[in-house]
């Protein structure tokens, strides 16, 4: 598999499980201050890793980005209340990665 398989099977993941979280932690609710940026992140990751892998690479980039300041910023609200959310956590990390990974196989493989 190469990079930019791998980091489309992440970007799914990350979407899927943003989406999933909530539902499972009744965050689907008007007050939940992270329901528009986690459904943004979702709708980016789902996007960009269904392009054409030249479109797909940039976007992804950009949707990993984004992706990794919003679950941050819940890692960081987590921690806050005196909490650690893993999840959160775990994404933010794996949204860092594979942006980074991304930019390093696009300065690799340009002409």
């Amino acid at each position: 598999m190469t990079v930019v398989s791998i980091s489309r099977v992440a970007a799914v993941a990350v979407s899927a499980g943003t989406f999933v979280f909530l539902f499972v932690n009744g965050s689907w609710r008007r007050d939940n201050l992270f329901l528009v940026p986690d459904l943004v992140l979702c709708a980016l990751l789902a996007v960009a890793a269904a392009l054409p892998a030249r479109t797909a690479v940039p976007a992804m980039v950009l949707a990993f980005g984004v992706s990794a300041g919003v679950l941050m910023t819940a890692t960081s609200e987590y921690a806050v209340d005196g909490r650690f959310g893993v999840a959160a956590f775990v994404g933010a990390l794996a949204s860092a990665g594979f942006a980074v990974a991304l930019v390093r196989h696009s300065l690799r493989t340009r002409p």
